[in-house]
């Protein structure tokens, strides 16, 4: 099956895969990026990377609201940061 992007839109398929629903709401988050200053839009950029580790375990979740497995990833990502900076 061929899919298409045009605009936001996905052609092809009822339900985006889960990759193409990160980058649409990553770009959903633009104005809020666009305000902050360039040491910060690389901790952002860095976020939406963290939620890219577990983009498996979001598919499988099959949340209707996608932000909130996103910020899910990016709490166990930083989760696991924070341990193991105690068996350093």
């Amino acid at each position: 099956m061929k899919l298409f992007l045009v605009g936001d839109d996905i052609l092809g398929r009822t339900i985006p895969s889960f990759r193409i629903a990160l980058y649409q709401e990553e770009k959903q988050w633009k104005l809020f990026r666009a305000a902050l200053d360039r040491k910060e839009k690389v901790v952002f950029d860095r976020l939406f990377l963290a939620s890219r580790l577990h983009i498996s375990a979001c598919m499988m979740a099959a949340k209707p609201v996608r932000i909130h497995c996103i910020m899910m990833a990016i709490l166990l990502y930083q989760y696991k940061q924070i341990l193991s900076l105690g068996t350093g």
